[in-house]
This record gives C-alpha cells, structure tokens and sequence, in this order.
C-alpha cells in the first residue's frame, strides 16, 4: 500500500505537487519510487529552467531502469534539492519529504485544476 497524503495534488505520470504562495514543491510519488527500487542517480532541472506541464524535467534512475520526470504545471524553476545529488537513496526513503525534487514558480495555475487529488491517484493505481 502506497502513502498518499490528502493535500497534494498528483500527476498521471506519478508526480506530487504542494503549492504555497504560488511556488510549487514538486517530487514523485511513494508508488513510483517503489516501482522504481533502488535509485542510484537524480538529473535535477537548472534553476531558471522554464518547465511546461507534462514536459520532461528532470531523470530519475534507479538500479532497474532511467524515468524521465514530467512537470505537473508550467512555470520557471527557482529551486532544486541538491541533496539528491550526494543522496539519490532519499527517494527510496522520503520521497514526500526530504527528496522533493524542485520547487516552481507557477505561472498557470489554472493547471493544478487538471491533476488528480489523492483518491483520484489512489483509483489510477488501483488502491
């Protein structure tokens, strides 16, 4: 059973956003690091990077396989985990906390409308 906290908001594709004052924290869900297992490598974005929603921003490998991260809204980003780099493993072990990936200036956030709130992410992996 996955954790799924009921305040964020969920891409399809398995990505977590939390916005407060219009900056997006953004990372990926408990499911998708167990489907992942052991990640050894975290691409992260630039700082500054536009991001558009659903695009590629960022690559997360682990021992079974490289997944591209798509961001769940547009915007530019204005910060990203550098402890990911030295500690790829937090993702394994607080994918919602200390492994958020980066944060995003929203710059439409008539988006957040479109992603999934926790029992929609729940139904689209069956729990």
């Amino acid at each position: 059973m996955s954790n799924i906290p009921e305040q964020l908001r969920y891409a399809a594709s398995h990505e977590w956003i939390s916005v407060e004052g219009g900056i997006g924290t953004v990372g990926i869900t408990d499911h998708a690091q167990q489907e992942l297992s052991d990640v050894v490598y975290v691409d992260l974005p630039k700082v500054g990077a536009q991001a558009t929603a659903g695009a590629t921003i960022a690559v997360i490998e682990s021992v079974k396989a490289a997944s591209d991260i798509y961001s769940p809204v547009t915007g530019e980003v204005v910060e990203v985990n550098a402890q990911l780099v030295k500690q790829p493993e937090l993702v394994n072990q607080d994918s919602y906390g200390a492994a958020w990936l980066y944060r995003i200036k929203v710059s439409q956030p008539a988006e957040l409308e479109a992603l999934k709130d926790a029992a929609g992410y729940k139904a689209q992996i069956g729990e």
